[in-house]
């Protein structure tokens, strides 16, 4: 019986990647020196998988910033406003073209915007987002996966396994860029190129690769249906001497399951984590002599495997295929898991006995396939640990359970239109307010006073005051190129849930647990072990101090239940929504001591929301539903004279605007520089009756836009929406980026307010 891994994280264990990529950017080392860096990594990951006796490594599974651009790149998928900048660089340079594409470009006399970027499905990871034109052409652009594939060859023989975004998926994934076509139908001139693609790799010697389909576990139309059958029949037909796997994961196959294993491949891998149920169909459907890979190893979260529960889906599988026709394996790419539990040495042991990263997750697949080769000694120390950690006082809090359990439905005292009134008469804000979303860049200076403070180098009253310093000037800079409603800058807090969860109870922290969120863009979300609940106040020191500086309304600034829960690494022995109710009245009591404190308008981020959501539409209203509650629980009991705001980024909200209308927050902003205002089709369809702040300026990119794009952006948002309902602000927060990219930035955008004031009728006065 073989085992597998399909990804293995490429930041390296000490963040190598995040740094190497940003001297490169900044032009302090050398492609040289990239590669270096990358390479090491490469051969770490393969010597780690390699050392814990996986049959089948990934290769190709690492990229400099993202897969999907990998795949675009590879595929010559290059939108024509990146042609000037092919044409500045020399061909071994094209990575300068790839970072571009991500991240926009702005020298050289040019000035180009990055492409979009979204959530990958339902994770917190971002990809770049292919763009598609009706005469869309496809070629081999560049040569990456064949050297890689070589180079994991050398070390790792015929174990080294390509993988590649399957050419349904990948097409699925990316967006039209003309009127009148369908996407899909460019599957007639893509699928002889993966034929190309897998034919290369054969003659290089690979005996199986990978080809990531995850949209086989979601709803499908007839045509992207077809689009399966059409694409793997002409593979199959064309290939030979290469043993493909289609790999997906997430939820179950559903009424995609005699598609996928009807599909002319050799493996069929499914995730069983997320969907064990699916097993019986799809054994049953499993036809002769199709393998079957068992996605049974969690690769979204760190908790240890329970065996017991995984050797019954394994004993099935084997009793009905044979040893031979089943792959033990994680249920995805470990991308999403940290590195390595055995550098977090001041983790509770009790508790980090119940753990397990990435490095850990590749022994459980080995241990998993030894337990049914008849080792029972590796089944009675798993299930002692599983048994402590169901029993453990540190996890069950009886009087949490009990004010959960007591809930009921929660909503503000008066509907919108009566509290926007009587908000506009308190704050007397102009028309096309301006503000941002909550954090100022955290420069070295600040993470050096954070990491002095942790060393014992600063005493708590030297480090608060300087702090209080950096708040102040923050202040003083936003009153000076006259924003209306201030933020503080979050110069305290780590991150938007790290800083909450270090002051919540059940949650714990590791040193090392950074997984990738997009680019060089790291996050090392908390442990939820336990019960949740709020001992103290965890805002209110900083909100009334940046208060009492101005004259001006400066915003509390909260993290929601929901990307509480989505952006932390959650408990599996209950249910989510149960997790996040917990949260919800922690951050409920927070909201209630701001207001108390005379914080008249807080943000409650739901940045997260619809990363939560199912990836199948019927799972989606129960979902909604006790999403929207918790926010709901959140705001509840706030005066109508308090103004409560949310943001949300990188989501697509047409399926779910209904239930972002039911939030009933007073103010939203969202993401919608780099779909030029697209996103604001749903809002205006709709009619959402609140207000809303359509970003702007795009924080992702370094690249500084223009007063002129801004209001030219503002325009299209005031064609959409009530331009008296219309807010200025950038995209999401500003915590990664550089000052003096932001001062510039900033300045222009409170620019393009004013000019939007003077050239588009907001039809009453605030």
């Amino acid at each position: 019986m073989l085992t597998q891994n399909l990804g293995y994280p490429r930041i390296g264990g000490q963040r190598q990647l995040k740094k190497a990529s940003e001297q490169y950017w900044a032009g302090k080392i050398d492609l040289t020196e990239l590669n270096r860096v990358a390479q090491t990594i490469k051969e770490e990951n393969w010597q780690t998988q390699l050392g814990a006796g996986i049959d089948l490594i990934p290769c190709n599974d690492f990229s400099f910033y993202d897969q999907t651009l990998d795949t675009s790149l590879l595929l010559g998928v290059i939108p024509p406003r990146y042609r000037p900048v092919l044409s500045e660089v020399a061909h071994n340079q094209e990575i300068d073209l790839y970072f571009a594409m991500a991240r926009g470009y702005q020298k050289d006399g040019l000035d180009i915007t990055a492409m979009e970027m979204t959530k990958w499905l339902d994770t917190n990871y971002h990809y770049i987002v292919p763009e598609f034109t009706a005469d869309q052409e496809f070629r081999i652009f560049n040569e990456h996966v064949f050297t890689e594939y070589t180079n994991a060859r050398q070390l790792l023989g015929q174990k080294a396994k390509p993988v590649l975004v399957g050419p349904v998926s990948y097409l699925l994934l990316g967006k039209e860029k003309q009127e009148g076509f369908d996407r899909i139908e460019l599957i007639n001139k893509l699928v002889p190129i993966y034929v190309e693609i897998i034919n290369r790799l054969g003659q290089l010697g690979a005996e199986w690769i990978q080809l990531d389909e995850p949209y086989l576990a979601l709803d499908l139309s007839k045509k992207e249906k077809e689009a399966f059958e059409f694409a793997y029949r002409q593979i199959a037909s064309q290939v030979s001497d290469v043993k493909l796997m289609v790999a997906t994961y997430f939820d179950a196959l559903l009424d995609n399951t005699a598609l996928a294993v009807s599909l002319p491949i050799m493996a069929l891998h499914v995730d069983l984590v997320r969907a064990p149920e699916q097993l019986d169909e799809v054994l049953a459907l499993t036809p002769d002599p199709l393998i079957l890979s068992l996605g049974i190893v969690d690769g979204r979260n760190v908790w240890k495997n329970d065996y017991e529960k995984s050797l019954k889906l394994i004993d099935k599988a084997v009793e009905k295929l044979g040893k031979n026709r089943v792959i033990i394996s994680p249920s995805c790419s470990l991308l999403h898991s940290p590195i390595d539990l055995d550098g977090e040495t001041a983790l509770d042991p009790e508790i980090k006995n119940w753990m397990a990263f990435a490095k850990q997750k590749l022994n459980e697949v080995r241990e998993l396939g030894q337990i049914v080769d008849g080792n029972q000694t590796l089944l009675e120390a798993n299930k002692k640990a599983i048994q402590s950690r169901h029993a453990s006082h540190k996890v069950h809090k009886q009087p949490v359970k009990d004010r959960v359990a007591a809930i009921t439905d929660a909503q503000r005292t008066s509907a919108f239109p009566v509290r926007q009134q009587i908000q506009r008469e308190r704050f007397n804000l102009p028309a096309f307010p301006t503000t941002t979303i909550g954090s100022f860049p955290q420069t070295d200076e600040i993470r050096q006073l954070r990491a002095n403070l942790k060393k014992g180098e600063l005493t708590v009253e030297q480090y608060e005051q300087s702090i209080e310093q950096a708040t102040i000037d923050a202040i003083r800079w936003q009153e000076a190129i006259g924003i209306d409603v201030l933020v503080h800058g979050e110069f305290e807090r780590n991150d938007m849930v790290e800083y909450f969860g270090e002051q919540l109870e059940g949650f714990l922290f590791t040193k090392n647990g950074w997984v990738q969120s997009y680019g060089s863009r790291c996050v090392k979300p908390p442990v939820i072990f336990g019960d949740v609940s709020r001992p103290n106040d965890m805002t209110v020191r900083w909100s009334q101090f940046a208060a009492a500086q101005t004259d001006k309304p400066m915003k509390g600034m909260l993290t929601g239940p929901v990307t509480i829960l989505q952006w932390s690494f959650v408990r599996d022995d209950q249910p989510r929504e149960v997790t996040t109710n917990q949260i919800a009245l922690a951050i409920h009591d927070e909201v209630q001591a701001l207001e108390a404190a005379g914080i008249g308008i807080i943000q409650i981020d739901e940045a997260a929301i619809r990363e939560g959501l199912p990836l199948r539409k019927a799972k989606r209203p129960y979902y909604l539903n006790w999403a929207v509650k918790a926010f709901r629980i959140t705001a509840s009991g706030v005066d109508d004279q308090t103004q409560i705001h949310t943001h949300m980024c990188y989501s697509e909200f047409n399926d779910i605007i209904e239930h972002i209308a039911a939030m009933d927050a007073d103010v939203i902003t969202i993401e919608t520089s780099r779909s030029q205002m697209e996103l604001l089709h749903a809002f205006a369809h709709f009619d959402y009756p609140n207000e809303i702040g359509p970003g702007v300026y795009d924080i992702h990119s370094p690249r500084v836009p223009s007063t002129e794009e801004m209001t030219t952006l503002l325009s299209k948002a005031a064609d959409l929406l009530p331009a008296h309902n219309l807010w200025v602000n950038p995209d999401c927060g500003l915590k990664t980026r550089k000052w003096p990219e932001t001062r510039e930035a900033l300045t222009n955008m409170v620019a393009a307010a004013k000019l939007a004031r003077e050239q588009i009728s907001t039809e009453i006065v605030r």
